[in-house]
């Protein structure tokens, strides 16, 4: 398989990892409050669980990845592994795309615990990205659950499908509720490739 493959940029956190639900299970304990008091549902920076009077999600964040391995710890989305097996056993190339590495000091620390991660669960992958802009190292469709880094991506003309959660509600499709929905958008953006007539929301036809 090589660069001429089709390509599937795929995030983590919120979209092939529970980090929502690891978060919450941690920022219990940080808070030193109960699980039950804490809101599922959340907007992007956790503001509704109140950790702004305790450092802000920064702090938070640098807890739960050097104090109780987040990236190690977290639950796959169901379905997420078997889908992306699937996926690239029909030839598409996984490109996982990242932005782990946010924060300063403890990069080989995220490194480590996402690739042991990654392994742990047999989640296939050929190439695996830590940086801000996504659509820097190219794919032919991306999957993530940012609203910024779905914006920015479309405003590069990337077709970027949104895996829903409740930090995203406010942004249009085409959505994924579950992985059973990402296998399907990405099937006909693949059968779309093979015939030469993948688009790129309104721009000219994606080269092959």
């Amino acid at each position: 398989m090589d660069e001429s493959s089709f390509i599937l940029g795929v995030d983590l956190d919120g979209v092939v990892g529970d980090f929502y639900g690891a978060m919450r299970e941690i920022a219990a304990e940080w808070l030193d409050r109960p699980l039950e008091s804490l809101k599922k549902e959340v907007s992007f920076g956790l503001h509704e669980w109140g950790i702004d009077e305790y450092g802000g999600y920064d702090r938070l964040h640098r807890f739960a990845v050097t104090q109780r391995d987040l990236f190690r710890v977290m639950k796959p989305i169901k379905d997420a592994p078997a889908t992306l097996r699937k996926l690239s056993v029909r030839g598409i190339r996984i490109r996982i795309i990242t932005h782990r590495l946010f924060l300063k000091y403890f990069h080989k620390t995220s490194i480590t615990q996402t690739v042991e991660w990654l392994d742990a669960h047999d989640i296939p992958y050929w190439d695996l990205c830590f940086m801000k802009d996504k659509g820097a190292v190219g794919a032919h469709v991306y999957i993530d659950d940012s609203p910024s880094n779905v914006e920015r991506l479309r405003e590069q003309g990337c077709r970027t499908i949104v895996f829903s959660n409740s930090t995203n509600l406010q942004l249009p499709g085409p959505r994924a509720d579950t992985w059973q929905d990402v296998e399907r958008l990405v099937m006909e953006a693949y059968d779309e490739w093979r015939t030469g007539t993948l688009n790129l929301f309104g721009a000219s036809s994606f080269p092959r």
